[in-house]
């Protein structure tokens, strides 16, 4: 069977860090491999590097597509690909799967759509290939929610978990024609690995391991070994949680080493009790890369505000982390979250915070409720969005308590602190002195489009709120619908 894998372009580039991260769709890349392993032909097509689908449709003629949905603020766009596909091709079957199909399906339940993945995409798109191919009920295929027509949409059998291993590497030959568009910061093209899926801790913002129900899967040491000498000199490893399991990385680190296994660049993300507790993992990692980064998730300047968040750690750990990646040679960036009840003092403690230990490579993201997290439950009555794309964590999704001039007032002078700001500690020319001459246009036009982070300007113009009264059914589709 043909079957067409769309990556959908998100519109959620205009703030943020998006120009720095255009990685490769992995998932899709193992849902092809798993379905070439099944006997079906898979083709992806990444609509962010141009193309369209009708196009798409006319070469490939697939009876199968499937849809991305990977972050709740790309529910429109995927939806709006999904109704492109059922006008081109009235009879073909639609298939909606991804991270934030499976944590939140509700706004995804249209006419349009055949089907969503609620299970692993690596065992559900086989399985409805085969049996599309053969004639067969999908009811009995586990992992689904099907539509039904007038009776809504009906859930199959549960889906196990499949066991990483099971599927084979991801077919990166798919998206050849785009690889050189995928980038992470200054480094282009940057390839995408995952060693292990899932996280056991209980951030309240985090939609991961409510999904996985805090499950922790790793793949084997070979498997993982043969990914990374398959990839190229610029990696960014897409786990949640790097270094979890130290014997497991321990070993992982020695084989690669054994095996002659080195890259120039490598960005892990990890928690920073981990790395505080872990000396001895950082230092067996070094040698693997010229240049190794860290993105913590930082996530606040006082154990109050981390305890808030359910994070499970303290500023002491965050403290030693740093000492310890600086000490072996890591690089230290991560994230700080921005809370609307905010007051001045709390941007003041924040910058302070940045200020006595150094971390000016950090970015900040608006804490948001992403649904299917506990946050989001407690909260879903005050949501005011007026659609899925101000979910990216760059937009107030209710009035703050400081008012939203006030707050981006804050919220722009913390980015202006940042390494990002062209006109603070480092300045365009020292980017450019990372990066080859090929890539230079590539980082300048990034780093001119991140300056509108740093103007509150931008941000209001795009502050519109539905009216509270409207808020009813998440299920409905529409996030003015939510309460």
């Amino acid at each position: 069977m043909d079957v067409l894998l769309l990556r959908p372009a998100p519109r959620n580039e205009r703030f943020g860090l998006g120009p720095f991260f255009r990685t490769e769709p992995l998932g899709l890349e193992y849902v092809a491999a798993a379905l070439e392993s099944r006997g079906h032909r898979a083709t992806i097509v990444d609509l962010r590097f141009g193309g369209s689908v009708e196009r798409a449709l006319a070469r490939y003629r697939p009876a199968l597509v499937g849809v991305a949905c990977l972050h709740s603020l790309e529910i429109d766009d995927s939806l709006d690909v999904a109704r492109s596909v059922r006008r081109a091709a009235p009879g073909v079957f639609i298939l909606l799967g991804g991270h934030s199909a499976a944590a939140f399906p509700g706004p995804l339940q249209c006419a349009e759509v055949n089907a969503i993945a609620i299970g692993d995409g690596e065992r559900v798109a086989p399985d409805v290939a085969d049996a599309l191919a053969g004639g067969r009920a999908l009811a009995d295929v586990p992992g689904l929610l099907l539509n039904g027509g007038g009776d809504g949409f009906v859930a199959t059998p549960t889906a196990e978990p499949v066991s990483l291993d099971e599927v084979p590497l991801p077919a990166r030959h798919t998206v050849a024609s785009s690889f050189r568009h995928y980038a992470c910061l200054q480094y282009r093209p940057t390839w995408l690995v995952e060693t292990a899926r899932g996280c056991p801790f209980r951030c309240s913002f985090c939609s991961v391991w409510p999904l996985y129900e805090r499950s922790y899967r790793m793949r084997s040491t070979d498997a993982v070994c043969r990914d990374f000498a398959a990839v190229g000199p610029h990696v960014f490893v897409a786990d949640d949680l790097f270094w979890h399991r130290a014997d497991r990385s321990h070993e992982l680190a020695q084989e690669l080493g054994r095996r002659g296994i080195h890259k120039t660049w490598v960005l892990v993300q990890s928690r920073t009790d981990l790395v505080a507790s872990q000396p001895d993992l950082l230092e067996a990692w070094r040698p693997f890369a010229d240049n190794i980064d860290i993105f913590f998730g930082l996530e606040a300047a006082s154990d109050r505000d981390l305890g808030g968040l359910t994070k499970d750690t303290t500023v002491a750990s965050t403290v030693e982390a740093i000492a310890v990646a600086r000490e072996y040679g890591y690089g230290v960036t991560g994230n700080f979250v921005i809370d609307p009840e905010w007051g001045v003092d709390d941007f003041e403690r924040l910058w302070a915070f940045v200020d006595e230990h150094r971390l000016h490579r950090a970015g900040y993201t608006i804490l948001t409720p992403l649904p299917g997290t506990p946050y989001y439950e407690s909260v879903r009555q005050r949501i005011r969005a007026a659609d899925w794309a101000q979910f990216d964590m760059s937009h107030l999704l209710w009035e703050p308590r400081l008012g939203a001039e006030r707050f981006f007032e804050l919220y722009c002078e913390t980015w202006r602190r940042s390494v990002l700001n062209l006109r603070g500690s480092k300045r365009w020319w020292q980017w450019m002195r990372d990066v080859k001459p090929q890539h230079f246009l590539f980082l300048m036009q990034a780093l001119l489009r991140t300056q509108r982070i740093m103007d509150p300007r931008y941000y209001l113009s795009e502050h519109h709120l539905a009216p509270a009264a409207t808020h009813a059914d998440a299920a409905s589709g529409t996030v003015a619908n939510q309460g």
